[in-house]
């Protein structure tokens, strides 16, 4: 059995993160990984550009059953002192919507800079390595796997959500948590396109590829982005933001005139233009298809002059006010992030340092903190990674 100051399960973001921040603080340090690659999720993410985190990144853009609890790392750590990692690199970047920074190159790149810094900092790799079981003896912890056991003085739990099974995510994080006596807050998939009921997928499905700028809302959460129709229902950043918050049974409200009163602008161009019809006119406004499954949802169309207010003010309900309810989401299949997981009352904020059981930690995606699409994740993966790097 080989001995190391610090095992850390997991060779995602979060776990090169730590295991970087350890060995440079002269630990002896393993990770494993049961891929036959690490950073999987990083080489496919942004379209294999990597979005590897956001400008505008704050606590408020974090969901948990725990708000604040991600306050501290996110503080200590934030995106600027990743992004002048990846300028000091020499990894040329650019920033889309939102704040969204990616590699102008391959996601490949950031997956280098944290081997390159692993191997720097003395950090041993294990790929293609199944952990069977876990316990700890006294002040260490003994991890038995198909390739070798080996024990550590802390043990670093960074294998992730069950997001995106095909690349071999699952529940592990929370059968461990469980295992010591940890709380898990229910895992659900997040950021995640919606399904519908038989009924409501036939309106849809012919608006197919159809794409529009829309302000989706669940409660009182609202987000204006883009929105995508697709045959199993809705997708696009607007429908996975909102996802994060959607219980089953909730409906969504989407806008798909966002900042426009779609009843002011009917009545306009009804006084402007009184002979034009009203599918003509939603077309100016909206994709023709759009606009045409609006006439058809309504049940109005026909020229404008004959058209009364209360019958403009039932199509602008459904242009600014449009009451949607999912049958269900897509699922882990193709869900970017798990939200929910290992319950933060239990964990340290600062040390990610699990209360009642010395030297295990839990960091990353396996905890209750879900960010938002556009790198808000990865954020979170290398301000918790850097966390637990500087005190295990």
């Amino acid at each position: 059995m080989r001995s190391f100051d610090v095992i850390i399960l997991g060779a995602g973001a979060a776990g090169l993160m730590a295991a970087i921040e350890a060995g440079r603080r002269g630990r002896s340090v393993l990770v494993i990984e049961k891929a036959k690659k690490p950073a999987e999720k990083i080489r496919i993410s942004g379209g294999g550009r990597c979005n590897f985190t956001n400008l505008n990144c704050v606590p408020a853009n974090y969901l948990s059953n725990n708000p604040r609890f991600c306050v501290s790392a996110l503080k200590r750590y934030t995106q600027r002192d990743f992004l002048a990692r990846v300028e000091a690199a020499g990894i040329a970047w650019h920033e889309k919507t939102l704040g969204q920074l990616f590699c102008d190159g391959s996601s490949q790149q950031i997956i280098d800079l944290l081997l390159d810094d692993c191997a720097a900092a003395g950090v041993e790799l294990r790929t293609e390595t199944t952990v069977t079981e876990v316990e700890k003896r006294e002040a260490r912890f003994h991890v038995a796997t198909d390739r070798g056991d080996f024990d550590g003085e802390s043990l670093v739990v960074a294998t992730g959500g069950p997001s995106i099974p095909k690349m071999g995510a699952t529940g592990f994080a929370y059968e461990l948590a469980r295992q010591f006596g940890l709380k898990v807050v229910p895992p659900r998939p997040a950021l995640v396109p919606f399904t519908f009921d038989p009924l409501v997928l036939e309106k849809l499905k012919p608006l197919s590829g159809v794409s529009t700028e829309a302000a989706v809302s669940c409660g009182k959460t609202r987000f204006r982005e883009a929105l995508l129709f697709t045959h199993r229902g809705l997708s696009g950043p607007a429908i996975l933001q909102i996802s994060s918050y959607w219980q089953p049974g909730q409906e969504v409200v989407i806008d798909l005139l966002p900042g426009r009163d779609a009843f002011e602008e009917l009545r306009q161009a009804r006084s402007e233009k009184p002979k034009l019809e009203l599918h003509n006119v939603l077309a100016e406004l909206l994709p023709r298809r759009l606009a045409q499954m609006i006439c058809e949802e309504s049940g109005i169309d026909g020229r404008l002059a004959d058209l009364s207010d209360k019958k403009l003010r039932g199509v602008a309900e459904l242009l600014n006010r449009w009451h949607l309810k999912p049958g269900g989401t897509e699922g882990y299949r193709t869900a970017e992030v798990t939200a929910g997981g290992v319950d933060t009352d239990g964990i340290s904020s600062k040390t990610f340092e699990a209360k009642k059981v010395p030297g295990l930690y839990f960091i990353g995606e396996c905890l209750d903190v879900t960010g938002w699409l556009g790198g808000y994740n990865f954020q979170w993966a290398w301000s918790s990674g850097h966390a637990a790097g500087q005190v295990v």
